[in-house]
């Protein structure tokens, strides 16, 4: 194998990457879509509630991200135990990490519970700061149970089940869109809770699918080897958390930048806060392409690492790399040709759906730059590579993508804002494909 070109050896390894990136997708993908049903059941009630969805997931958008980055160090962990052959240290490793998404959780939701009485220091619509109250609070407390069934998906994929953890992310789905429709618009003795209601009816779903994680782990032949009993222990849990910190806070960087572009955005208006919402509903579910691709890389860069076979690391990042142009660049021509249709079919607001249209433009080549800095993103993370990466990002986001666009939106409106992401992200990508080469030679 590794006498063969590095082109051969590449497309040889095209078909692993996609059969773990594709599960992983569509369970990011999942996540993301408990946000999206909110917006378009909602969408009925007008621009004030989308805003209001837009505006609190801008602001929790962060936490997500710094749980994820944590997180994730639990894959890498596991993933490298898993290919070295060590299996009877993933149950601890396991445990561990689930008590420490617990105290993430807890922590990320009186944090953001906390920022609400900050909101009206931020400039944004009266009408809309009025509506969200509710709605923000019980995203915060969304946070503790999206926290611990984010631990247990890290371990399912690492040890090459991730089907099982999409299968729980996708059960949230399926309970909030019949508990959205009971409680924001009343059925039978429910009372008519609207906004409010979509945010119960998505704590209610995480949580039921945590629970059914539970049940799964503590009952499931398959599951025998992970639920191994296990000590905790508080200098795993620290190995841990100072592992998943440098990433936790690259993805804070990156997701920060996207809320400080969407409260940019919120100047411009209500309808221009609407009209990202929309834009950005469709734009985060084709995000989970790259974010899942990263996490598929930095599983199978940390399982070849773990094994000791290090002429594959390459060939993996390459494949990454293909696979993610591929579909971005599909999914850039359909936004920039059909995106008035698509943001159509998620509002009947003709002011709403054209500034949408407009956004999805500034989208289209941010997906192209995006294929390349999130694959090789995941590709260092598989090498327990974080700290230069954050520091390249918080170069990428906010020395160049925040101050270019806010310039750009004062030209071409509010779309300008999303433009200045595209030189930031095609940058970023080159000096992290740099970076690894640089460590795998």
């Amino acid at each position: 194998m590794q006498t063969l070109p590095l082109f051969r050896r590449t497309w040889a390894e095209v078909p692993g990457i996609l059969r773990l990136a594709l599960p992983i997708v569509m369970g990011l993908a999942a996540s993301t879509l408990i946000g999206v049903t909110d917006t378009l059941m909602l969408a009925p009630l007008g621009p004030v509630p989308l805003a209001a969805v837009g505006l609190t997931g801008a602001v929790a958008v962060p936490f997500y991200a710094v749980i994820y980055g944590l997180l994730s160090a639990l894959s890498v962990r596991i993933g490298a135990a898993h290919g070295a052959g060590a299996a009877r240290d993933i149950p601890a490793i396991l445990r561990n990490g689930l008590a420490l998404g617990a105290v993430v959780g807890i922590a990320a939701a009186g944090l953001m519970a906390a920022l609400l009485p900050l909101l009206p220091l931020l400039n944004q619509p009266a009408e809309v700061l009025a509506a969200l109250p509710g709605y923000w609070l019980l995203i915060s407390a969304f946070l503790i149970p999206y926290s611990i069934l984010t631990a247990f998906k890290s371990a399912f994929e690492a040890v090459d089940r991730p089907w099982l953890g999409t299968a729980f992310a996708f059960l949230a789905v399926a309970i909030n869109v019949p508990l959205n429709y009971e409680l924001i618009w009343g059925i039978g003795p429910l009372p008519e809770l609207g906004l409010t209601g979509a945010g119960v009816a998505t704590v209610m779903a995480e949580g039921l699918a945590l629970l059914a994680a539970f049940l799964w782990w503590g009952y499931a032949p398959s599951m025998r080897r992970l639920r191994l009993r296990r000590a905790l222990s508080r200098q795993d849990i620290g190995a841990t958390f100072r592992e998943g910190a440098p990433l936790g806070a690259m993805y804070v960087v990156e997701s920060a930048s996207v809320g400080v572009a969407t409260l940019m955005i919120g100047t411009f208006g209500a309808v221009a806060l609407a009209g990202n919402q929309v834009a950005q509903s469709v734009g985060s579910v084709l995000y989970m392409v790259p974010l899942g691709m990263a996490g598929a890389v930095a599983i199978r860069v940390a399982q070849e690492r773990g094994a000791g076979n290090l002429a594959a690391l390459r060939p993996i990042a390459l494949a990454s790399v293909g696979a993610a142009l591929v579909w971005l660049t599909v999914a850039a021509l359909v936004l920039a040709l059909r995106g008035e249709t698509i943001a159509r079919l998620v509002t009947d607001e003709p002011e709403v759906a054209a500034l949408a249209a407009l956004i999805f433009l500034a989208f289209a080549p941010m997906q192209i730059s995006d294929a390349l800095q999130s694959a090789m993103l995941g590709a260092l993370r598989g090498l327990s590579d974080t700290v230069w990466p954050a520091a390249v990002s918080a170069i990428a986001y906010w020395l160049v993508a925040l101050p270019l666009g806010w310039l750009l939106a004062q030209w071409i409106g509010p779309a300008g804002v999303w433009a200045g992401f595209i030189p930031a992200l095609a940058g970023a990508g080159a000096a992290l494909t740099w970076r690894f080469w640089r460590a795998t030679a």
